[in-house]
């Protein structure tokens, strides 16, 4: 491995609980099978990354020095993931609270505990790094510490802006990449009318805005590539997002072009929506490889074109 990606950000422990439906504002729901697994928006990016091969993958966390911290530990470094762990005596590990239902929907509640914690000094020594992977589970003032160091050390910066809050305009400038889903578009980019005014108003090199079922469009260097999803039925969809930007990010530092590295988060994803968990559902660099050899699977010119139209292009 001759690339390293470092991840900076949060990580849970799931409850996950399954459900005929999510329940409504003040409804009681009776569930079934409950599960704890290891989570957390940083961690599930860790995972993928490091899962998808070609590329050393190290992260900074913090954790509480609690029960709840060790299967997060242990699946990090079951992935193969370098850890460079805070931690936290007077906070709990971050914890995520999930309604999974039948139809793969779900509904999340995040108490994040020792992920406040996370602060500008913590960063490791960037030495060797080539790409900081950000996400918005810790403070947006770590946050744009961290991507400011990072991009005065040379290294790429990529930031997940999730979950969905305002960017400032000095955290914008200090990316390579942004990747966002369709409701985090709307909100980082001001509720634009349609997907390319959103994209048009982020000054960022490279935007790539996830959408579900549908795909992924991307707007780098002043060129549009699309990337429509794999057909999957769904299980659990939970780590999806995370799992195609590791991926993603993974692909780029290995050298990969994006068009290629859009195709191998795409695969990833779809994979994960087939698994129930979260570290648990993302897929290794051998699964994907497997997928994409598979041209049956491979979305077609028919569904680039499908996917052009509906993003009125």
């Amino acid at each position: 491995m001759t690339s390293t990606v470092l991840v900076a950000g949060s990580a849970n422990l799931d409850f996950v609980v399954r459900a005929a439906h999510v329940p409504a504002p003040g409804e009681t729901v009776l569930g079934r099978d409950f599960r704890t697994f290891p989570g957390g928006k940083g961690a599930n990016q860790a995972v993928a990354c490091a899962r998808a091969g070609g590329a050393a993958t190290r992260m900074l966390l913090a954790l509480g020095d609690d029960d709840f911290a060790r299967p997060i530990e242990a699946s990090l470094h079951g992935a193969g993931v370098q850890l460079h762990t805070v931690r936290e005596t007077g906070l709990p590990t971050g914890t995520a609270f999930i309604c999974l239902s039948d139809d793969a929907e779900n509904a999340i509640t995040v108490a994040p505990g020792a992920n406040t914690a996370l602060e500008a000094g913590h960063l490791p020594a960037l030495d060797g790094v080539q790409w900081l992977l950000l996400q918005l589970e810790t403070p947006l003032d770590t946050v744009l510490a961290h991507a400011r160091a990072a991009h005065a050390a040379g290294v790429r910066v990529a930031l997940n802006a999730a979950p969905a809050q305002p960017l400032p305009a000095a955290l914008l400038a200090q990316l390579d990449l942004l990747i966002v889903n369709e409701g985090e578009l709307d909100v980082v980019a001001g509720q634009p009318p349609d997907l390319a005014t959103g994209l048009a108003r982020l000054d960022v090199p490279c935007v790539i805005v996830t959408l579900g079922a549908r795909g992924s469009l991307a707007r780098c260097a002043g060129r549009t590539l699309l990337q429509p999803a794999f057909a999957v039925a769904p299980v659990d969809t939970t780590a999806a997002g995370d799992t195609f930007c590791g991926t993603l990010v993974a692909a780029l530092a290995r050298g990969d072009g994006l068009q290629h590295a859009l195709l191998a988060a795409s695969a990833a994803s779809a994979l994960a929506c087939t698994r129930l968990g979260a570290q648990s559902s993302i897929p290794t660099h051998a699964e994907v490889a497997a997928l994409l050899a598979d041209p049956a699977r491979v979305p077609d010119a028919h569904a680039h074109a499908a996917l052009a139209a509906w993003c009125a292009l």
